[in-house]
């Protein structure tokens, strides 16, 4: 969805360019004293880390594997460190000398000593996690984490470790609902939702003494703030920027947490199109708080790679059984080479349809809506589990919810939106289970698809389905072990 002109104009030169492309769209789906240590460590906990935060708020456990939760996790990278017995080198003994006894295993090595950390202050408990995820011991093999998914899968490791034994969040009880704390759960927008609901169950990381916090959660919805306050047909979407403005503040003059770092450890979770725009109006809001969006397109100079944290847009058709319809079909079974299906919005979707739709080429299913007379044969989730490569274009926006989607179908997702970052593109390796297009080769795209090897599309499609429990909401959050 993108936002009127006049609304681009007030925020930025970076979004006043191109500003009159833009336009409302509605569819179904204190100080500056705060150290340089204690802000780099934030953005290693909410880009290199707590980006780890949303990946794994709600990560389900492995098969068989124990839910119970340890509070010693050091001893398993030193074990996955030890060096291998050396070899018997010794004389082979005479025939009627019993064999010799199997070399006993090396004693384990001490496990490293965590400090207490709920002596530690906030800011002293992030400078040690820096440090540790910095310097994360190597892991060599873990049954949990496929290392090819991550760009760091040590530091992805050790920052979920931390994690779960440092990160305290102090959410703010203040702002009235609808438009805080009742964010939806079902539609495109739910990861809003869903993160809210399952980051206000946890009796682990939420506190009630702010004075313990590392970070600050600002629990509005950027889908009920569009429902409640814009007025169909104004394109205008000053109201919705004002009203967050003025509730952050409310809170800088009825606590002390904001004015410490002018919003520096403060975050939010937006997943509605409109949702980077509802902080333009409130400066520290938009330049230090983190900003974790689903719209995170780095050309608009809202959206700081490094600082703020790309979430994925997730639609949850049934909120009593979020994953009621995941799973896929093997590689054998994938005849159709490329699908797409959806409304022909925005500069992407046109292009698309002009080069590959309208049954131009039977290998490329590419659809504005999908026709009746197909779907009666084979409805939109069955076209993403029989085909190999989903395609994601943008629409108004860069973000889509078929990403998550061809993930959850166990179909390699096609990127087709230049400036998107991707989600959690901090931790994950985005190039070993999907393909991004420019927009510009569009015209190539069977050809680039095409040239993809049996081997290479037989691994990331095997990548995709072990990412995929990384973007599971769960409707009660699962431990998941990695210790």
């Amino acid at each position: 969805m993108r936002p009127p002109p006049h609304v681009a104009a007030s925020t930025s030169p970076a979004l006043h360019a191109g500003s009159s492309r833009r336009r409302p769209h509605h569819r179904g789906r204190t100080m500056m004293s705060v150290s340089c240590c204690h802000l780099a460590a934030l953005v290693s906990i909410l880009a290199a880390g707590a980006a780890t935060a949303l990946l794994t708020l709600s990560l389900p456990s492995s098969p068989g594997a124990s839910t119970t939760r340890r509070t010693d996790f050091a001893g398993a990278l030193s074990v996955a460190n030890e060096t291998p017995p050396l070899p018997h080198l010794s004389a082979p003994p005479a025939p009627a000398t019993p064999p010799p006894a199997p070399p006993s295993p090396p004693a384990d090595r001490p496990r490293k000593r965590e400090p207490s950390f709920w002596r530690m202050a906030p800011e002293e408990a992030l400078r040690y996690a820096k440090k540790e995820i910095r310097d994360a011991e190597p892991v060599l093999d873990d049954p949990d984490l496929y290392a090819p998914l991550f760009k760091n899968v040590s530091q992805f490791k050790r920052s979920y470790e931390l994690m779960e034994r440092i990160l305290k969040v102090y959410i703010y009880q203040d702002g009235r609902r609808p438009i805080f704390h009742t964010p939806p759960l079902s539609g495109i927008y739910a990861s809003e939702g869903w993160f809210m609901k399952l980051l206000k169950e946890s009796r682990r990381h939420v506190v009630a003494d702010a004075g313990k916090a590392h970070l600050f959660y600002l629990p509005y919805s950027s889908q009920q703030l569009r429902l409640t306050l814009y007025e169909a047909g104004s394109h205008n979407l000053r109201p919705l920027a004002a009203y967050l403005r003025n509730f952050v503040r409310g809170l800088a003059s009825k606590y002390p947490f904001w004015n410490r770092t002018r919003g520096a450890d403060h975050f939010l979770v937006a997943c509605h199109d409109w949702g980077p725009y509802t902080t333009t109006a409130h400066r520290d809001l938009r330049k230090n708080a983190i900003k974790a969006l689903c719209n995170a397109d780095s050309s608009e100079g809202i959206f700081t790679p490094g600082k703020d944290v790309s979430l994925p847009e997730t639609t949850i058709r049934t909120p009593r059984r979020p994953l009621r319809y995941v799973g896929g079909l093997p590689v054998s079974r994938r005849s159709i080479l490329a699908f797409f299906a959806g409304n022909v919005h925005g500069r992407v979707r046109p292009v698309l349809l002009r080069h590959w739709g309208n049954g131009q080429d039977d290998d490329m299913r590419v659809y504005s809506l999908l026709p009746s007379r197909v779907s009666r044969r084979m409805n939109y989730i069955q076209h993403m589990k029989n085909s190999r490569f989903c395609l994601c274009p943008m629409g108004y926006e860069v973000n889509s919810p078929r990403i998550v989607e061809a993930l959850y179908y166990e179909c390699v997702p096609v990127i087709i939106a230049d400036n998107f970052v991707l989600p959690f593109s901090e931790v994950l390796d985005w190039s070993a289970f999907s393909v991004v297009i420019a927009e510009k080769d569009i015209p190539d795209l069977k050809k680039i698809l095409k040239g993809i090897s049996l081997r290479r599309y037989v691994a990331m499609h095997d990548s995709v389905k072990r990412l995929q429990r990384h973007f599971l909401w769960h409707a009660r959050p699962i431990k998941f072990k990695i210790t």
